[in-house]
């Protein structure tokens, strides 16, 4: 229903526009008009990124996105990049599978929404406005303003009260992934892969239970880290479009993060769309881990001068919050200092990363799946970025090599954010109906009663 729907969007698109690269009998618009450069195009663009993580202690009076933080996003790299709008992650790491884990989590979850609402509302509202709509994005944009909308990253925090998927709804979130890193009480994760472990072989009954909620409510069901297995069962469950926020192809790179052609298959099918993510060991790993060894000698080297104690990611996971911040600051500052040292002594010798390696993932998942299912997303602030696309600034270098590479400005279009915000509107209207066939029921046996 939902690829018939985004088939005949498709044609009328073409009418008027031009469409899809993947479709040899569509028309093509031109790339940009011959007057055109890179940077007025870009501007003409309505650009979301549907991933970005957030650490509550920049969201104060004190420290806040206003000012020039030591982070990949803040309003005024965002303005520079011409990056429009921007997902925030309602990110909760996976911990036990206990009442007192779930109330923990809770709490987190409630303290990042507090944060994206606290920058809206209170810090700067003049400047950025939160929306849960396609047409808010678009009236927003239309002020002026930038725009923040909300996903939640794990759905442990729900624990097994299913009732918080519509609190979650009213406090912003419009889609929610059912497991991150670990399994979790609805689903098994990709995770699974490395020992070969599972606990449901896909989905809880619980899980099962949350796909249909979510779908009532009208959140969207986001397929970034849940296991294939759970991802094709959520697939054939859901009555709605999907999304995976941030992930990549795994034919290009065979990592269990990424999404295989099965998936992406299933993915079209259904209607929804693969947000590529710009995270630098999804694309390339072989590439990042070369260039990872010799950095990490030069960073070392540097640290061991300031007095810097360099940690293991695993022991920097079990750091407590405070002092998690603390070095991720400190290391922050040391990779900036050290940055200019491994452009000169690192990337001669081994190439980082870069921009065309994001977007050969995209021209795969075109490719495969067509433009209609394929968006964009950075994961900044949570490891994403490559070189030429490290922070919300140098977003127009996405644009110019999609350009560069024969993309229309049509289907430049859906990728920065069309194709979401067409499964976003699909996604309520599902949940219209669904809940108008629910009153229809209930209204029906209550006639019955009567009678």
């Amino acid at each position: 229903m939902f690829k018939q729907l985004s088939l005949a969007l498709c044609v009328l698109t073409t009418v008027l526009a031009g469409c899809s690269p993947d479709t040899a009998e569509t028309a093509q618009a031109p790339a940009a008009q011959a007057s055109d450069s890179v940077e007025t195009l870009h501007q003409r663009l309505l650009t979301m990124d549907t991933h970005v993580d957030l650490d509550v202690s920049n969201f104060t009076r004190k420290q806040n996105y206003t000012q020039d933080l030591k982070t990949q996003v803040d309003l005024a790299k965002l303005a520079r990049g011409g990056l429009d709008a921007i997902w925030f992650s309602i990110y909760t790491a996976q911990g036990e599978l206990t009442e007192a884990g779930y109330a923990a989590a809770l709490d987190n979850a409630i303290a990042k929404f507090d944060a994206v609402h606290r920058l809206v509302e209170e810090i700067a509202p003049d400047r950025i406005g939160l929306a849960t709509t396609p047409e808010q994005v678009r009236a927003l944009v239309a002020e002026g303003k930038l725009v923040a909308l909300m996903g939640v990253e794990n759905a442990y925090p729900l624990g097994t009260d299913l009732s918080l998927v519509q609190d979650f709804y009213n406090r912003g979130a419009r889609y929610m992934s059912l497991a991150h890193n670990g399994h979790s009480q609805f689903a098994d994760s990709n995770t699974g892969e490395s020992d070969g472990q599972w606990l449901y072989g896909g989905l809880s009954d619980l899980g099962r239970d949350l796909v249909k909620e979510m779908n009532r409510v009208g959140i969207i069901i986001d397929l970034s880290h849940p296991s294939k297995a759970a991802n094709l069962e959520t697939l054939r469950l859901s009555k709605a479009p999907v999304i995976a926020s941030h992930s990549s192809a795994r034919a290009l790179n065979d990592v269990s993060r990424n999404l295989d052609d099965e998936e992406l298959l299933a993915i079209q099918e259904n209607g929804g769309v693969v947000q590529t993510v710009a995270f630098a060991s999804y694309l390339n790993t072989g590439k990042y881990n070369a260039w990872q060894e010799k950095a990490a000698a030069v960073m070392a080297r540097e640290a061991q001068k300031t007095g810097f104690n360099i940690l293991a990611w695993p022991q920097v996971g079990k750091l407590d919050s405070e002092a998690r911040r603390e070095y991720m600051a400190g290391y922050r500052e040391l990779r900036a200092k050290v940055a200019p040292l491994l452009k000169q002594e690192v990337d001669p010798v081994a190439p980082p990363v870069n921009v065309q390696d994001f977007v050969d993932h995209i021209d795969y998942l075109v490719q495969k799946i067509g433009i209609d299912h394929v968006g964009i997303s950075s994961d900044f602030d949570g490891g994403g970025g490559v070189s030429g696309w490290n922070d919300a600034s140098e977003t127009l270098a996405v644009t110019r090599e999609l350009l560069q590479r024969n993309y229309s400005e049509t289907d430049i279009t859906l990728l920065w954010g069309g194709n979401l915000m067409r499964v976003m509107d699909e996604v309520q209207a599902v949940a219209a109906t669904l809940n108008s066939t629910e009153d229809s029921g209930e209204e029906s046996e209550a006639q019955i009663v009567q009678q």
